[in-house]
């Protein structure tokens, strides 16, 4: 998979800039260029344009608006990005999910914040996160004020076994081959989705062949830099997630954002909202059903 154009919103609050340093790190992996955008919710009068210092008797005027959001934006994304990576600052007005996933239909990725400016009128970053992860057609990248993507020493990719899982493994391949990454693919087998005489202990066993067999066949090119593990738990898959991650050091999740829905498998598009909301670690997404020329 190629990531040649990388989208960035911003909210221009200090941690939405976290999300332009991480983009300017991919850009030189995949040697790509970064798009800053900015989304502008014109409400009424009192959304003061805190971002350009303009009095409200110009606030209708949406082309000096447009402006000097772009020269800002511009101004703001050469202190983290190498010129030679920039490509056009966009200004779009409106709703901000939405307006982010059009633009990404001429983009290979997305990286952005979960939480930015809050008020009445700002760029509510996270909500706007999670529907962008739902929607957009592209990988989409989360990263928060503590995440240490690091040089991508150490991923974690998840599966359920499901086909639509395995979307996020091209990707994750190919950073790993790029960065030189130690990469674990992880399955839960979580105990809290069964019913209690299901509860077979044996399943552990099966599950582990099983996944000895994908990674044979998903990830035999990086074999020298893989490990593999089935964790069960009597928690829910993201807390499940979420617990071995903490004991362990990752720079990196991959998941992807819609897996089996049956009751007795990790079903990975409701895990994966629950672990970008509650890890510090970057998450990258893909949504199969999105990104069917993956791999």
């Amino acid at each position: 998979m190629e990531i040649k154009r990388i989208l960035v919103p911003v909210d221009f609050s200090e941690l939405s800039t976290k999300a332009l340093a991480v983009a300017q790190k991919l850009a030189e992996l995949f040697d790509a260029t970064v798009s800053p955008v900015h989304v502008h919710i014109p409400i009424t009068e009192m959304d003061e344009p805190y971002a350009l210092g303009m009095s409200s008797s110009v606030y209708q005027d949406f082309d000096k608006i447009e402006q000097n959001l772009e020269k800002r934006l511009t101004e703001l994304a050469k202190e983290h990005i190498d010129d030679n990576r920039i490509e056009d600052s966009l200004i779009a007005f409106g709703n901000p999910a939405q307006s982010i996933v059009d633009l990404s239909q001429k983009f290979d990725m997305i990286v952005m914040t979960t939480h930015g400016r809050t008020g009445f009128t700002r760029f509510l970053l996270g909500s706007v996160a999670e529907k962008v992860l739902r929607l957009a057609h592209v990988p989409v990248m989360v990263v928060e004020d503590k995440s240490d993507i690091g040089n991508f020493e150490k991923i974690l990719v998840t599966t359920d076994f499901s086909k639509n899982s395995t979307a996020a493994f091209p990707l994750a391949i190919e950073i790993a081959k790029k960065a030189g990454s130690k990469l674990h693919l992880l399955h839960i087998l979580s105990f809290d989705q069964f019913d209690e005489d299901e509860t077979d202990i044996s399943l552990e066993r099966l599950r582990k062949e099983r996944l000895k067999v994908v990674a044979n066949e998903y990830f035999h090119k990086i074999k020298d830099q893989l490990s593999y593990s089935v964790e069960t738990s009597g928690d829910s898959p993201h807390e499940a997630i979420l617990n071995h991650v903490k004991q362990n050091d990752y720079n990196l999740i991959l998941m992807a954002t819609v897996g089996r829905t049956g009751i007795n498998y990790l079903m990975m598009g409701s895990t994966t909202t629950n672990i970008v909301r509650h890890v510090q670690t970057a998450v990258l997404s893909v949504n199969p059903k999105k990104t069917d020329d993956l791999g």
